[in-house]
């Protein structure tokens, strides 16, 4: 006859069984949540943007919108956007230089210019997110809200990440979910590698938007362009040798606008060359040219 020590251990082990192992935890642990946001960012120090071709698929009450994206996010607010239809033609461009946004709507031949505030990067992505925010968001890197370095706090949560809260201005907050790389356990929390997995913006109660993230992958520096008539002298990267994971699969969500965006790359580099003029494009003739701004 089994002993009561005895039993008890057979139904522990047999709850373990059925309910499965609670996550491992790491043996060194982020002391602050500010020291967490530093590994995240120290991650992403020798990426100054990113160059991909990508399926975009939006959602909202007013219907679905799928389609080929070239795009290129570039620190700090700088972004291209094309729009292309099945049978190669561009249908829309969007672009911003950090001064100036631009968006050629082809399909009904009207051009909009403003300053590159949220709801004209919306009118593309139909995504309130400043520029400079999407530029990070757009590799894998989470961007964050106005705060002291005081003010995050970091736990280690059931499900087996990092989870930063940040306070921020106005009655805003953000979570930040990290994923540690599993290799990494054993290592202490300076030399640790993390990678973003949800980001959730909150304000005086409602959320603004949530994001997440998954399906990382390693991208490199791309190479030179190279002119193929050998006219033109070659354009370097826009900046250093690089290796880091950049998400395959970004979801966005915004609830009270009723938008859902789901961006997958198919093809992404890091620091890509980058044209003269690249984030800029021409007035066309004949278009019905408006001046948009949020105000």
């Amino acid at each position: 006859m089994l002993s009561r020590t005895t039993h008890l251990l057979a139904c522990f082990g047999l709850a373990v069984g059925l309910l499965g192992c609670p996550p491992k935890r790491p043996a060194s642990q982020f002391p602050t949540g500010q020291a967490a946001l530093d590994r995240m960012k120290a991650m992403f120090e020798c990426a100054r943007g990113v160059q991909g071709e990508s399926k975009l698929d939006h959602f909202n009450d007013r219907g679905r919108i799928r389609g080929d994206v070239q795009l290129f996010a570039v620190d700090p607010a700088r972004l291209r956007f094309d729009v292309i239809s099945p049978f190669g033609v561009t249908l829309a461009t969007l672009t911003s230089d950090g001064q100036r946004f631009t968006f050629f709507d082809m399909k009904n031949k009207v051009f909009y210019e403003g300053p590159p505030e949220p709801c004209n990067i919306g009118r593309l992505t139909q995504v309130t997110i400043p520029a400079d925010a999407l530029v990070k968001l757009l590799r894998g890197e989470a961007p964050l809200l106005v705060h002291t370095p005081q003010a995050p706090t970091v736990r280690w949560d059931n499900d087996g990440k990092y989870v930063v809260t940040i306070p921020s201005t106005h009655e805003a907050v953000e979570e930040v979910q990290l994923e540690l790389f599993d290799s990494d356990y054993g290592l202490p929390w300076q030399q640790q590698r993390v990678r973003v997995k949800k980001i959730k913006v909150t304000q005086r109660g409602y959320e603004h938007y949530t994001a997440d993230l998954a399906e990382h992958e390693a991208a490199v520096t791309m190479p030179p362009r190279h002119d193929s008539e050998g006219i033109d002298e070659d354009i370097p990267p826009s900046g250093p040798p690089c290796n880091v994971e950049v998400p395959r699969k970004i979801h966005v969500e915004m609830v009270n606008r009723g938008d859902d965006l789901r961006l997958r790359y198919q093809k992404v580099g890091l620091n890509p060359p980058l044209p003269d003029g690249i984030f800029t494009q021409p007035v066309p003739g004949g278009v019905n040219r408006q001046h948009v701004t949020c105000r």
